[in-house]
């Protein structure tokens, strides 16, 4: 069973105390063709991954490792990454695109009778 840990995430949790547990994270499985088995992946800790010779095992797998690097940040007073869940979001976003995609949206929003951030709210939306 292979299993690997790279680097670390940098995204810190809210308090000191504050530990999460490992079925609070966003997971993946998903078939390897180049490795002929399925891994597992968590969002928040994106250098981890573990194997599986079905979804369930290396859901299984992942999901342990997680709890095994938890406690490792956690005995070494490390940052531990907030799962995505639990994370609070402004609903803001700055993006910064060509020129011409702005002019191009600018055109589709006055053409809709919207704003631009309704467009383009609308346009993430079908995506």
């Amino acid at each position: 069973m292979r299993k690997k840990f790279m680097a670390k995430a940098k995204i810190t949790r809210k308090t000191s105390k504050e530990v999460f547990k490992p079925e609070e994270y966003s997971f993946t499985v998903s078939w390897s063709d180049e490795d002929n088995t399925f891994i597992g992946r968590v969002s928040e800790f994106p250098s981890l991954a573990a194997h599986g010779r079905t979804q369930e095992k290396a859901l299984r797998e992942i999901r342990e490792l997680v709890g095994l690097v938890i406690k490792d940040l956690a005995a070494s007073r490390e940052p531990i990454p907030a799962p995505l869940g639990k994370r609070q979001f402004s609903g803001k976003l700055n993006v910064r695109m060509p020129k011409d995609l702005h002019r191009q949206l600018a055109i589709e929003s006055t053409a809709q009778g919207v704003s631009l951030n309704n467009w383009i709210n609308t346009k993430l939306t079908r995506a």
